[in-house]
């Protein structure tokens, strides 16, 4: 067992035995450094792959049958067949539901599928929105793909991944969190446009910056209907907007002049959700420009404002991300820091000097477990590969 994969391989024999040609997939997380809430309104999203991982350990079955087991979920081993319609689940199986949702996609799209046995190893903390679901999801794809000796356009699976997340897990997620687990880049961000799937490259200079990712430890669940709230919020503004102008199919086409312009027409809290998502965009596309320039003090600049608009007006930050975001930018060399993901919970993401990491660390421990009582836990990352069959 001297392959890097040995102890992850030991646990997936220990579940279903040794025997047979094993395939390793590795899918990383994500965080977005900025442009949240933007994707599902055909806007600009700037997320990175990161460090924290889902890798699973596979292998092909005779029978048209899945065997999951996970390490998020020790001592479980869950079943469904591949030969009769693929349904989601409830209770202390719900976590398959990422699975089971990307074998339905896959089956509908016409693509074959063996069955398999797979362990799900995943060093990302579940709920803390860092996209542990669409890694898991796209790794149970690459796992099939692997075992059937198949290829597919990564466009393609990016969208059946989300179909999966939309029609198996209930969480209407936009396109960023696949296409960049699927098509990140190592020491690059992308400035993804979410309408036409267009990527931009923008360089992370490891020398000069690091990426520090605080764990709040408070869990959310973006399917418990505060997403799909707001989802409706924007849609009820652009049908508004969309009466001026036709053209207009998403708050992506509205100028904060219009938004200005609306204030007092649209009821506040549309007309505040509307003004996060168009201020966003604008804040995303900004924050991509200025970090090809290295011009890192404005990027924090964004961040810190990002954090404000969806503290303030999209209203889905916590106390405890408030704090931390807070405490973040106290520490010298920190350039910026916010929320990140979802919201309600989750994590921050600062952007700092490499030298001031420590400090960071240390800073935002200590003053978390003060007012809260807990310990953030803390990743260090760079920017790494996306998605890929490893063995």
């Amino acid at each position: 067992m001297d392959s890097p994969h040995g102890v992850i391989k030991q646990e997936f024999s220990a579940i279903f035995g040794a025997d047979g040609k094993q395939h390793v997939v590795r899918a990383p997380g994500r965080v977005n450094l900025i442009g949240e809430h933007t994707d599902y309104n055909e806007g600009f999203v700037f997320p990175m792959a990161i460090e924290p991982e889902v890798r699973i350990v596979c292998r092909g079955r005779d029978e048209p049958r899945v065997r999951l087991a996970s390490s998020a979920f020790p001592g479980q081993v869950v079943e469904f067949s591949l030969a009769e319609k693929v349904q989601p689940v409830k209770g202390t199986e719900r976590w398959t539901n990422y699975s089971r949702g990307v074998a339905a996609e896959l089956l509908a799209a016409g693509i074959p599928l063996t069955g398999m046995d797979a362990f799900i190893s995943n060093t990302l903390p579940v709920g803390g929105g860092l996209s542990s679901s669409a890694a898991v999801e796209v790794a149970t794809a690459l796992s099939f793909l692997a075992l059937g000796g198949l290829d597919i356009d990564m466009s393609r699976l990016a969208l059946l991944c989300q179909k999966a997340e939309h029609e198996y897990a209930g969480a209407p997620v936009g396109i960023m969190d696949m296409t960049i687990v699927i098509g990140g880049r190592a020491g690059h961000a992308m400035l993804l446009d979410c309408r036409d799937l267009c990527k931009q490259f923008v360089p992370l200079e490891a020398k000069e910056l690091r990426v520090v990712i605080v764990n709040s430890m408070v869990k959310h669940e973006l399917s418990s209907g505060e997403y799909s709230i707001r989802r409706k919020q924007c849609e009820e503004g652009v049908a508004y907007f969309r009466k001026q102008n036709p053209a207009i199919r998403a708050l992506r086409d509205v100028t904060m002049s219009m938004v200005e312009d609306a204030k007092g027409q649209l009821g506040d809290v549309v007309w505040r959700r509307c003004r996060h998502v168009v201020s966003e965009n604008a804040r995303t596309q900004e924050a991509a420009r200025m970090l090809g320039r290295k011009e890192y003090e404005k990027v924090g600049e964004l961040m810190v404002a990002s954090h404000q608009s969806l503290r303030d007006d999209y209203e889905v930050s916590a106390a405890e991300l408030d704090f931390l975001s807070s405490e973040a930018m106290k520490v010298k060399g920190v350039y910026g820091a916010r929320m990140t993901g979802g919201g309600f919970g989750g994590c921050i993401v600062a952007l700092a000097q490499p030298k001031a990491v420590e400090g960071l660390v240390e800073h935002v421990g200590k003053a978390y477990r003060d007012k809260f009582g807990k310990s953030p836990s803390t990743f260090v990352t760079t920017a790494t590969a996306g998605a890929k069959i490893v063995e």
